[in-house]
Protein backbone atom coordinates (compact mmCIF):
# COMPACT_ATOMS: atom_id res chain seq x y z
CA UNK A 1 0.00 0.00 0.00
CA UNK A 2 1.80 3.55 -1.11
CA UNK A 3 2.52 5.56 1.93
CA UNK A 4 0.50 8.65 2.76
CA UNK A 5 1.41 12.47 3.35
CA UNK A 6 0.86 14.01 6.18
CA UNK A 7 2.16 15.98 9.61
CA UNK A 8 1.41 15.09 13.12
CA UNK A 9 2.22 17.39 16.09
CA UNK A 10 2.15 15.31 19.73
CA UNK A 11 3.61 15.63 23.26
CA UNK A 12 6.96 13.49 22.24
CA UNK A 13 9.29 12.67 19.52
CA UNK A 14 8.43 9.41 19.60
CA UNK A 15 4.68 9.47 19.82
CA UNK A 16 4.80 11.74 16.71
CA UNK A 17 7.24 9.11 14.68
CA UNK A 18 4.57 6.54 15.45
CA UNK A 19 1.83 8.61 13.74
CA UNK A 20 4.64 8.86 10.70
CA UNK A 21 4.89 5.08 10.68
CA UNK A 22 1.22 4.15 10.02
CA UNK A 23 0.95 7.04 7.39
CA UNK A 24 3.82 6.12 5.60
CA UNK A 25 2.15 2.31 5.33
CA UNK A 26 -0.47 3.66 4.07
CA UNK A 27 -2.79 4.82 6.82
CA UNK A 28 -5.02 8.01 6.84
CA UNK A 29 -4.86 10.48 9.78
CA UNK A 30 -7.33 8.56 12.16
CA UNK A 31 -4.86 5.66 11.68
CA UNK A 32 -2.14 7.65 12.80
CA UNK A 33 -3.86 9.37 15.28
CA UNK A 34 -4.74 6.03 16.95
CA UNK A 35 -0.96 4.57 16.75
CA UNK A 36 0.14 8.28 18.27
CA UNK A 37 -2.04 7.28 21.13
CA UNK A 38 -1.20 4.22 21.43
CA UNK A 39 2.78 5.05 21.94
CA UNK A 40 1.56 7.83 24.07
CA UNK A 41 0.77 5.63 26.41
CA UNK A 42 4.58 4.37 26.65
CA UNK A 43 6.56 7.64 25.40
CA UNK A 44 4.26 9.75 28.39
CA UNK A 45 3.47 6.89 30.64
CA UNK A 46 2.61 9.26 33.41
CA UNK A 47 0.14 11.65 30.98
CA UNK A 48 -1.63 9.03 28.49
CA UNK A 49 -2.84 5.62 29.41
CA UNK A 50 -5.03 2.73 28.11
CA UNK A 51 -6.41 3.24 31.71
CA UNK A 52 -7.68 6.57 30.67
CA UNK A 53 -10.36 8.03 28.64
CA UNK A 54 -10.03 10.77 26.18
CA UNK A 55 -11.94 12.34 23.11
CA UNK A 56 -11.53 12.95 18.99
CA UNK A 57 -12.29 15.72 17.15
CA UNK A 58 -12.19 13.84 13.94
CA UNK A 59 -13.09 16.16 10.29
CA UNK A 60 -13.23 13.47 7.73
CA UNK A 61 -12.18 14.61 3.93
CA UNK A 62 -15.22 16.12 2.26
CA UNK A 63 -17.25 15.84 5.74
CA UNK A 64 -18.13 17.74 8.62
CA UNK A 65 -16.45 17.08 12.25
CA UNK A 66 -17.67 14.78 14.80
CA UNK A 67 -16.69 13.85 18.15
CA UNK A 68 -15.74 10.43 19.28
CA UNK A 69 -16.10 10.75 23.44
CA UNK A 70 -14.16 7.88 24.90
CA UNK A 71 -13.92 9.31 28.51
CA UNK A 72 -14.52 7.55 31.60
CA UNK A 73 -17.91 6.87 33.22
CA UNK A 74 -18.35 6.59 37.12
CA UNK A 75 -19.46 3.26 38.56
CA UNK A 76 -22.96 1.78 38.80
CA UNK A 77 -22.83 1.79 42.10
CA UNK A 78 -20.98 3.28 45.58
CA UNK A 79 -19.11 1.69 47.77
CA UNK A 80 -19.16 2.55 51.19
CA UNK A 81 -16.25 5.30 52.09
CA UNK A 82 -14.90 3.73 54.82
CA UNK A 83 -14.14 0.58 52.60
CA UNK A 84 -12.04 2.47 50.01
CA UNK A 85 -8.79 2.93 48.85
CA UNK A 86 -8.66 6.45 48.43
CA UNK A 87 -6.10 9.54 49.89
CA UNK A 88 -4.91 11.91 49.05
CA UNK A 89 -0.79 13.50 47.84
CA UNK A 90 -0.07 17.13 46.50
CA UNK A 91 1.50 17.30 43.07
CA UNK A 92 4.01 20.32 43.23
CA UNK A 93 4.43 22.59 39.73
CA UNK A 94 7.01 24.74 41.75
CA UNK A 95 5.10 27.89 41.31
CA UNK A 96 2.03 26.15 42.05
CA UNK A 97 0.66 23.14 44.05
CA UNK A 98 -2.09 20.86 43.41
CA UNK A 99 -4.05 18.47 45.78
CA UNK A 100 -5.57 15.11 43.92
CA UNK A 101 -6.63 11.83 45.49
CA UNK A 102 -5.26 8.54 44.73
CA UNK A 103 -5.59 4.65 45.44
CA UNK A 104 -8.48 2.05 43.90
CA UNK A 105 -11.56 4.03 44.88
CA UNK A 106 -10.53 6.84 42.95
CA UNK A 107 -10.47 4.85 39.83
CA UNK A 108 -13.38 5.31 37.00
CA UNK A 109 -14.55 3.12 34.02
CA UNK A 110 -11.37 3.46 31.27
CA UNK A 111 -12.46 4.51 27.79
CA UNK A 112 -9.36 4.42 25.75
CA UNK A 113 -9.60 1.14 24.64
CA UNK A 114 -13.17 1.00 23.50
CA UNK A 115 -12.09 4.54 21.78
CA UNK A 116 -9.31 2.71 19.74
CA UNK A 117 -11.30 0.25 18.41
CA UNK A 118 -14.70 2.17 17.67
CA UNK A 119 -12.38 4.86 15.69
CA UNK A 120 -10.53 2.09 13.63
CA UNK A 121 -13.86 0.95 12.80
CA UNK A 122 -15.94 4.05 12.21
CA UNK A 123 -12.66 5.98 10.06
CA UNK A 124 -10.05 4.09 10.07
CA UNK A 125 -8.40 1.88 7.35
CA UNK A 126 -5.35 -0.65 8.66
CA UNK A 127 -6.20 -3.61 11.57
CA UNK A 128 -5.51 -3.07 14.76
CA UNK A 129 -2.08 -5.39 14.52
CA UNK A 130 -0.91 -2.42 12.41
CA UNK A 131 -1.54 0.38 14.69
CA UNK A 132 -0.11 -1.07 17.74
CA UNK A 133 2.60 -1.97 15.78
CA UNK A 134 4.78 0.97 16.36
CA UNK A 135 3.78 1.63 20.43
CA UNK A 136 4.37 -2.39 20.98
CA UNK A 137 7.98 -2.01 19.44
CA UNK A 138 8.64 1.22 21.69
CA UNK A 139 7.59 -0.91 24.75
CA UNK A 140 9.96 -3.54 24.14
CA UNK A 141 12.91 -1.65 23.17
CA UNK A 142 12.50 1.34 25.30
CA UNK A 143 12.06 4.68 25.48
CA UNK A 144 14.94 7.21 26.51
CA UNK A 145 12.94 8.97 29.69
CA UNK A 146 13.72 12.62 28.46
CA UNK A 147 13.97 16.21 30.77
CA UNK A 148 10.05 16.50 30.00
CA UNK A 149 9.02 13.15 31.21
CA UNK A 150 11.27 13.53 34.01
CA UNK A 151 9.89 16.95 34.78
CA UNK A 152 6.83 15.45 34.80
CA UNK A 153 7.94 12.16 37.17
CA UNK A 154 8.90 14.41 39.82
CA UNK A 155 5.77 16.12 39.72
CA UNK A 156 3.85 13.19 40.22
CA UNK A 157 6.60 11.32 42.18
CA UNK A 158 4.26 10.86 45.37
CA UNK A 159 1.46 8.68 43.11
CA UNK A 160 4.67 6.90 41.82
CA UNK A 161 5.30 5.61 45.41
CA UNK A 162 2.15 4.52 46.14
CA UNK A 163 2.98 0.69 44.38
CA UNK A 164 6.69 -0.25 43.32
CA UNK A 165 4.74 -1.01 40.23
CA UNK A 166 3.73 2.16 39.42
CA UNK A 167 7.31 3.71 40.25
CA UNK A 168 9.05 1.05 37.51
CA UNK A 169 6.57 2.62 34.98
CA UNK A 170 8.91 5.21 33.84
CA UNK A 171 12.52 3.36 33.36
CA UNK A 172 14.70 0.83 35.25
CA UNK A 173 16.83 2.60 37.69
CA UNK A 174 19.39 1.34 40.40
CA UNK A 175 17.25 3.04 43.43
CA UNK A 176 13.47 1.68 42.92
CA UNK A 177 12.09 4.23 44.53
CA UNK A 178 12.45 7.32 43.26
CA UNK A 179 11.51 8.14 39.61
CA UNK A 180 14.91 7.58 37.24
CA UNK A 181 16.82 10.80 35.99
CA UNK A 182 16.38 12.14 32.10
CA UNK A 183 18.84 9.60 29.65
CA UNK A 184 17.65 6.26 31.45
CA UNK A 185 15.76 3.83 29.12
CA UNK A 186 12.09 2.74 29.98
CA UNK A 187 10.77 -0.26 28.83
CA UNK A 188 7.40 -1.97 29.29
CA UNK A 189 7.43 -5.21 27.58
CA UNK A 190 3.84 -6.32 29.59
CA UNK A 191 2.42 -3.17 27.85
CA UNK A 192 3.71 -4.82 24.55
CA UNK A 193 2.18 -8.10 25.01
CA UNK A 194 -1.18 -5.99 26.10
CA UNK A 195 -1.08 -3.93 23.20
CA UNK A 196 -0.81 -7.60 21.08
CA UNK A 197 -3.33 -9.15 22.62
CA UNK A 198 -5.61 -6.33 22.16
CA UNK A 199 -5.24 -6.15 18.35
CA UNK A 200 -5.65 -9.84 18.67
CA UNK A 201 -8.75 -9.57 20.33
CA UNK A 202 -10.32 -5.92 20.36
CA UNK A 203 -12.00 -4.03 23.49
CA UNK A 204 -13.66 -7.28 24.58
CA UNK A 205 -10.57 -7.64 26.38
CA UNK A 206 -10.56 -4.90 28.68
CA UNK A 207 -14.30 -5.04 29.22
CA UNK A 208 -14.86 -8.45 29.66
CA UNK A 209 -12.05 -10.71 29.14
CA UNK A 210 -9.43 -11.69 31.53
CA UNK A 211 -7.86 -8.39 32.29
CA UNK A 212 -11.58 -7.25 33.27
CA UNK A 213 -12.08 -9.73 35.95
CA UNK A 214 -8.79 -9.36 37.23
CA UNK A 215 -9.53 -5.44 37.53
CA UNK A 216 -12.83 -6.54 39.31
CA UNK A 217 -11.12 -8.74 41.51
CA UNK A 218 -8.96 -6.58 42.70
CA UNK A 219 -11.64 -3.76 43.24
CA UNK A 220 -13.37 -5.89 45.35
CA UNK A 221 -10.22 -7.05 47.32
CA UNK A 222 -8.38 -3.74 47.89
CA UNK A 223 -10.77 -1.21 48.21
CA UNK A 224 -11.65 -0.24 44.52
CA UNK A 225 -15.08 0.89 43.28
CA UNK A 226 -15.51 -0.92 39.38
CA UNK A 227 -17.17 -4.19 38.89
CA UNK A 228 -17.44 -6.54 36.14
CA UNK A 229 -20.79 -4.53 35.28
CA UNK A 230 -19.23 -0.94 34.86
CA UNK A 231 -17.16 -2.60 32.45
CA UNK A 232 -19.37 -4.37 30.12
CA UNK A 233 -21.59 -1.62 30.06
CA UNK A 234 -18.93 0.98 29.03
CA UNK A 235 -19.77 2.53 25.39
CA UNK A 236 -18.29 5.52 23.05
CA UNK A 237 -20.58 8.22 22.51
CA UNK A 238 -20.40 10.01 18.69
CA UNK A 239 -21.45 13.74 19.08
CA UNK A 240 -22.13 16.50 17.16
CA UNK A 241 -19.79 19.44 18.02
CA UNK A 242 -20.87 22.87 19.02
CA UNK A 243 -20.09 25.53 16.43
CA UNK A 244 -19.00 28.98 16.95
CA UNK A 245 -18.38 31.51 14.95
CA UNK A 246 -16.46 34.36 15.78
CA UNK A 247 -13.45 36.48 15.36
CA UNK A 248 -13.43 35.38 11.72
CA UNK A 249 -13.17 31.65 12.26
CA UNK A 250 -15.50 29.43 12.18
CA UNK A 251 -14.24 26.53 15.91
CA UNK A 252 -16.02 23.18 16.23
CA UNK A 253 -15.11 22.63 20.08
CA UNK A 254 -16.48 19.84 22.21
CA UNK A 255 -19.55 19.87 23.05
CA UNK A 256 -21.49 18.65 26.14
CA UNK A 257 -21.55 16.76 28.52
CA UNK A 258 -18.09 18.70 28.95
CA UNK A 259 -18.04 21.85 29.32
CA UNK A 260 -14.42 22.69 27.83
CA UNK A 261 -15.88 23.50 24.47
CA UNK A 262 -18.50 25.70 25.42
CA UNK A 263 -16.21 27.71 27.69
CA UNK A 264 -13.93 28.40 24.71
CA UNK A 265 -16.57 29.09 22.60
CA UNK A 266 -18.46 31.79 25.14
CA UNK A 267 -14.69 33.68 25.78
CA UNK A 268 -14.49 33.48 21.65
CA UNK A 269 -18.32 35.41 21.49
CA UNK A 270 -16.88 37.45 24.69
CA UNK A 271 -13.91 38.99 22.85
CA UNK A 272 -15.97 39.86 19.24
CA UNK A 273 -17.01 43.39 20.27
CA UNK A 274 -13.55 44.49 22.66
CA UNK A 275 -11.84 46.23 20.11
CA UNK A 276 -9.54 43.66 20.52
CA UNK A 277 -8.64 43.63 16.11
CA UNK A 278 -7.63 46.94 17.06
CA UNK A 279 -4.92 46.39 19.64
CA UNK A 280 -1.06 45.04 19.53
CA UNK A 281 -0.44 41.68 21.02
CA UNK A 282 0.77 42.47 24.51
CA UNK A 283 -0.78 45.85 24.95
CA UNK A 284 -3.07 46.82 28.08
CA UNK A 285 -6.13 46.47 25.25
CA UNK A 286 -5.30 43.19 24.45
CA UNK A 287 -4.39 41.76 27.94
CA UNK A 288 -7.83 43.52 29.76
CA UNK A 289 -9.79 42.12 27.17
CA UNK A 290 -8.66 38.83 27.22
CA UNK A 291 -8.22 38.01 31.04
CA UNK A 292 -11.87 39.62 31.29
CA UNK A 293 -13.37 36.98 28.51
CA UNK A 294 -11.57 34.19 30.77
CA UNK A 295 -13.55 35.77 33.69
CA UNK A 296 -17.16 35.51 32.17
CA UNK A 297 -16.31 31.88 31.18
CA UNK A 298 -15.07 31.01 34.84
CA UNK A 299 -18.30 32.64 36.15
CA UNK A 300 -20.47 30.66 33.59
CA UNK A 301 -18.32 27.83 34.78
CA UNK A 302 -19.25 28.01 38.13
CA UNK A 303 -22.95 27.19 37.61
CA UNK A 304 -21.82 23.80 36.01
CA UNK A 305 -20.45 20.69 37.27
CA UNK A 306 -17.07 21.19 35.44
CA UNK A 307 -15.58 17.83 36.15
CA UNK A 308 -11.79 17.02 34.50
CA UNK A 309 -8.15 15.96 34.67
CA UNK A 310 -4.82 17.05 35.15
CA UNK A 311 -2.42 14.85 33.61
CA UNK A 312 -3.62 14.86 30.07
CA UNK A 313 -1.46 14.79 26.84
CA UNK A 314 -2.66 16.05 22.86
CA UNK A 315 -1.29 15.30 19.15
CA UNK A 316 -3.04 16.50 16.10
CA UNK A 317 -2.83 14.90 12.56
CA UNK A 318 -3.62 15.99 9.34
CA UNK A 319 -3.41 13.98 5.56
CA UNK A 320 -2.90 15.07 2.08
CA UNK A 321 -6.33 13.59 2.04
CA UNK A 322 -8.21 16.04 3.76
CA UNK A 323 -8.94 14.11 7.28
CA UNK A 324 -7.82 16.20 10.40
CA UNK A 325 -7.66 14.77 13.72
CA UNK A 326 -7.44 16.04 16.98
CA UNK A 327 -7.26 13.55 19.74
CA UNK A 328 -6.94 14.66 23.95
CA UNK A 329 -6.22 12.05 26.20
CA UNK A 330 -5.78 12.06 30.20
CA UNK A 331 -5.44 9.52 32.78
CA UNK A 332 -5.28 12.06 35.61
CA UNK A 333 -2.58 11.46 37.71
CA UNK A 334 -2.75 8.06 37.83
CA UNK A 335 -4.38 6.43 40.69
CA UNK A 336 -0.71 4.04 41.32
CA UNK A 337 -2.34 0.62 40.53
CA UNK A 338 -1.19 -1.23 37.93
CA UNK A 339 -3.29 -4.04 36.24
CA UNK A 340 -0.94 -6.83 37.18
CA UNK A 341 0.47 -8.47 33.92
CA UNK A 342 -0.34 -5.86 31.89
CA UNK A 343 1.85 -2.95 32.27
CA UNK A 344 -1.33 -0.63 32.27
CA UNK A 345 -1.57 2.40 35.06
CA UNK A 346 -4.92 3.19 35.78
CA UNK A 347 -6.50 6.57 36.43
CA UNK A 348 -7.59 8.25 40.11
CA UNK A 349 -10.44 10.36 37.93
CA UNK A 350 -12.76 9.93 40.74
CA UNK A 351 -10.24 11.33 43.04
CA UNK A 352 -10.00 14.74 40.81
CA UNK A 353 -11.16 17.84 43.77
CA UNK A 354 -13.01 19.79 40.97
CA UNK A 355 -15.21 16.59 40.00
CA UNK A 356 -16.57 17.03 43.43
CA UNK A 357 -17.48 20.65 44.36
CA UNK A 358 -19.59 19.98 47.32
CA UNK A 359 -17.07 16.95 48.20
CA UNK A 360 -15.94 13.61 47.38
CA UNK A 361 -18.25 10.71 46.73
CA UNK A 362 -21.00 13.00 45.18
CA UNK A 363 -20.79 12.22 41.41
CA UNK A 364 -24.09 10.69 39.48
CA UNK A 365 -23.94 6.98 39.56
CA UNK A 366 -23.49 5.32 35.59
CA UNK A 367 -23.00 8.28 34.04
CA UNK A 368 -20.12 9.60 31.38
CA UNK A 369 -17.78 12.41 33.61
CA UNK A 370 -17.58 15.69 31.76
CA UNK A 371 -13.92 17.11 30.99
CA UNK A 372 -12.39 20.27 30.35
CA UNK A 373 -10.50 18.56 27.31
CA UNK A 374 -11.17 20.63 24.48
CA UNK A 375 -9.79 18.89 20.87
CA UNK A 376 -10.90 21.36 18.52
CA UNK A 377 -11.31 21.67 14.98
CA UNK A 378 -11.00 25.63 13.25
CA UNK A 379 -11.68 27.19 9.54
CA UNK A 380 -9.38 30.32 10.16
CA UNK A 381 -9.74 33.63 7.93
CA UNK A 382 -8.32 32.47 4.66
CA UNK A 383 -8.90 29.43 4.79
CA UNK A 384 -6.47 27.66 6.52
CA UNK A 385 -7.82 24.52 9.20
CA UNK A 386 -6.07 23.72 12.53
CA UNK A 387 -6.49 21.34 14.68
CA UNK A 388 -5.07 22.13 17.91
CA UNK A 389 -5.90 20.90 21.96
CA UNK A 390 -3.92 20.83 25.29
CA UNK A 391 -3.05 19.36 28.44
CA UNK A 392 -3.80 21.45 31.09
CA UNK A 393 -6.58 20.94 33.39
CA UNK A 394 -8.73 23.67 33.71
CA UNK A 395 -6.06 26.22 32.01
CA UNK A 396 -6.91 23.73 29.13
CA UNK A 397 -9.49 26.38 27.39
CA UNK A 398 -7.13 28.88 28.34
CA UNK A 399 -4.55 27.91 26.17
CA UNK A 400 -7.03 26.73 23.18
CA UNK A 401 -8.46 30.18 23.33
CA UNK A 402 -5.27 32.46 23.17
CA UNK A 403 -3.85 30.10 20.29
CA UNK A 404 -6.75 30.53 18.22
CA UNK A 405 -7.09 34.62 19.42
CA UNK A 406 -2.91 34.68 18.23
CA UNK A 407 -3.69 33.12 14.85
CA UNK A 408 -7.26 34.72 13.98
CA UNK A 409 -6.69 38.46 15.17
CA UNK A 410 -3.33 39.06 15.38
CA UNK A 411 -2.14 36.83 11.94
CA UNK A 412 0.99 34.80 13.77
CA UNK A 413 2.36 32.41 12.12
CA UNK A 414 1.76 28.61 14.15
CA UNK A 415 4.64 28.31 16.13
CA UNK A 416 4.66 32.31 16.94
CA UNK A 417 1.10 32.02 18.05
CA UNK A 418 2.17 28.91 20.19
CA UNK A 419 4.84 29.78 21.83
CA UNK A 420 3.74 33.55 22.90
CA UNK A 421 3.36 33.74 26.35
CA UNK A 422 -0.49 32.90 28.42
CA UNK A 423 -2.09 33.97 31.26
CA UNK A 424 -4.59 32.12 32.96
CA UNK A 425 -7.23 32.92 35.70
CA UNK A 426 -8.64 31.02 38.18
CA UNK A 427 -11.39 32.61 40.70
CA UNK A 428 -10.02 35.78 41.55
CA UNK A 429 -6.15 34.54 40.91
CA UNK A 430 -4.33 35.19 37.44
CA UNK A 431 -1.26 33.79 36.38
CA UNK A 432 0.48 35.43 33.63
CA UNK A 433 3.65 34.12 31.71
CA UNK A 434 5.70 37.25 32.38
CA UNK A 435 8.59 36.11 30.08
CA UNK A 436 9.20 36.73 26.45
CA UNK A 437 7.88 33.95 23.91
CA UNK A 438 7.79 33.88 20.44
CA UNK A 439 8.94 36.92 19.79
CA UNK A 440 6.26 38.45 22.38
CA UNK A 441 6.33 39.80 25.95
CA UNK A 442 3.48 41.63 27.82
CA UNK A 443 4.16 45.51 28.04
CA UNK A 444 4.53 47.25 31.66
CA UNK A 445 1.19 49.31 31.11
CA UNK A 446 -0.74 45.73 30.23
CA UNK A 447 0.71 43.92 33.46
CA UNK A 448 0.38 47.38 35.38
CA UNK A 449 -3.52 47.16 34.39
CA UNK A 450 -3.75 43.79 35.18
CA UNK A 451 -2.39 43.91 38.35
CA UNK A 452 -4.93 46.52 39.02
CA UNK A 453 -8.40 44.82 38.10
CA UNK A 454 -6.45 41.15 39.56
CA UNK A 455 -4.35 41.82 42.76
CA UNK A 456 -3.52 38.74 43.23
CA UNK A 457 -1.41 38.46 39.67
CA UNK A 458 1.36 35.76 39.91
CA UNK A 459 4.37 36.16 37.40
CA UNK A 460 5.76 32.94 36.21
CA UNK A 461 9.08 34.36 35.37
CA UNK A 462 9.58 31.31 32.22
CA UNK A 463 7.21 29.41 30.20
CA UNK A 464 5.79 26.28 32.23
CA UNK A 465 4.04 23.44 31.34
CA UNK A 466 1.18 24.91 34.19
CA UNK A 467 -0.08 26.79 31.47
CA UNK A 468 -0.91 23.32 28.74
CA UNK A 469 0.39 22.02 25.94
CA UNK A 470 -0.73 23.09 22.89
CA UNK A 471 0.01 20.94 19.88
CA UNK A 472 -1.70 21.55 16.34
CA UNK A 473 -1.29 20.80 12.90
CA UNK A 474 -2.45 23.07 10.12
CA UNK A 475 -3.87 22.48 6.16
CA UNK A 476 -3.61 25.25 4.38
CA UNK A 477 -6.22 25.72 1.48
CA UNK A 478 -3.45 24.33 -1.33
CA UNK A 479 -3.16 21.91 0.46
CA UNK A 480 0.46 23.17 2.68
CA UNK A 481 0.91 21.51 5.94
CA UNK A 482 2.68 22.88 9.39
CA UNK A 483 2.83 21.69 12.72
CA UNK A 484 4.29 22.57 16.26
CA UNK A 485 4.25 20.75 19.47
CA UNK A 486 4.44 23.45 22.28
CA UNK A 487 7.69 23.59 23.70
CA UNK A 488 6.22 24.09 27.39
CA UNK A 489 5.61 20.29 27.61
CA UNK A 490 8.10 18.22 24.79
CA UNK A 491 6.27 19.22 21.68
CA UNK A 492 7.42 16.92 18.96
CA UNK A 493 6.50 16.96 14.81
CA UNK A 494 7.01 14.60 12.47
CA UNK A 495 6.10 14.45 8.55
CA UNK A 496 5.81 11.39 6.29
CA UNK A 497 5.68 12.89 2.45
CA UNK A 498 5.54 9.94 0.29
Amino acid sequence: MPGTSGIVASGHPDTSDAARQVLADGGNAFDAALAALCASTVAEPLLSSLGGGGFLMARPAGGEPQVFDFFVNTPLRKRPEAELDFHPILADFGTAAQAFHIGLGAMAVPGVPAGIETIARALGRLPLAAIVAPAARLAREGVVVNEQQHRVSRILTPMLEKTPAAMALLAEHEDATRPAPAGAVGRNPALADTLEAFAAEGAALFYQGDMARQLAEDCAAMGGQLAAEDLAAYRVERRQPIVVDALGARAWLNPPPSPGGALVGCSLKALENTGLADSAWGSRGHALALARAMDSANRRRAKETALFSRGTTHLGVADAEGNLAALTVSNGEGCGYVLPGSGVLMNNMLGEEDLSPGGFHRWPTGVRLASMMCPTIARLPGGTEIALGSGGANRIRGAVLQVLVNTTVFGMPLAQAIAAPRMHLEDRLLGLEACPGGGQAWSADAINALAADWPGLESWPEPNLFFGGVHAVTRGPVGRFDAVGDPRRGGAVSANAD
